[in-house]
């Protein structure tokens, strides 16, 4: 279930950070074999209602559905939207952090298609959580918004943030190219086809410690996709794309 995948990564290896902390103040055996399934069974009980949470924000949009198919859908986004907060705020108010401060990200995204005010305030508070994924998935949500707003100086300040902040969450490479992106509809088009340039004759430079050359990242071909089309001549000066490795 790809929704429920998306939500475990985005919890991974937090689940018992509770229950670790209180292993070492418990002494009676059976009161920890009880303390760690009452923990597990919370832990996978808010995973799986994030992960439908998920599902929702992620249903098909349609009009017309499938007769007889039993695939969630909803005739418009605002449905949609609103009916995955709903089921993000039920994570919220019966289960702890991780899972509540994930869901309440969710939950902003989806404000933003039902009162897009209250949800990009929310998005901007969550910039600042104790949770650094969620603070940086935060701020790039906040920088889309600004971007499509049309405050492309607010949107470059915090792609830049992105691109300096190295925290590993949002990689340097996929936060230049949405800062290109901004470039671009600010009429800095050679900004812009500069920046695409160098990911790219970054990437398809690098090699490992072998000196194969290293598989290109989504950001590099996106980057590579981009450039073609905004400078042909450009994309034409770069160093040829390495062969696939086919020993693996």
């Amino acid at each position: 279930m790809e929704a429920l995948n998306k939500a475990g990564k985005a919890v991974e290896g937090k689940g018992r950070l509770i229950l670790y902390s209180l292993i070492g103040l418990i002494v009676v055996a059976g009161l920890v074999f009880f303390l760690y399934k009452r923990s597990d069974k919370k832990s996978q009980e808010a995973s799986n209602l994030l992960g439908k949470a998920i599902e929702i924000s992620q249903a098909q949009v349609t009009a017309s559905p499938q007769p007889g198919s039993t695939e969630l859908t909803f005739p418009n986004e605002k449905e949609r939207a609103q009916k995955a907060i709903e089921a993000f705020d039920k994570v919220i108010a019966y289960y702890s952090d991780p899972y509540r401060e994930n869901a309440k990200y969710f939950r902003a995204t989806q404000l933003l298609i039902v009162d897009r005010a209250k949800g990009l305030a929310e998005l901007e508070a969550l910039t600042k959580s104790s949770d650094t994924k969620v603070a940086t998935l935060s701020k790039l949500a906040v920088a889309q918004a600004k971007e499509t707003d049309g405050q492309f100086d607010a949107a470059v300040v915090i792609y830049n943030e992105l691109i300096n902040s190295n925290n590993g969450i949002i990689p340097a490479d996929t936060a230049k190219v949405y800062l290109a992106g901004v470039l671009e509809k600010q009429g800095k088009k050679q900004e812009a086809v500069e920046m695409l340039f160098n990911i790219v004759k970054a990437a398809r430079e690098a090699k490992d410690a072998n000196n194969k050359p290293i598989e290109q990242s989504s950001a590099a071909r996106e980057a590579a996709t981009k450039l073609q089309k905004l400078d042909p001549a450009r994309y034409d000066q770069l160093p040829q794309e390495p062969p696939p490795d086919l020993n693996g």
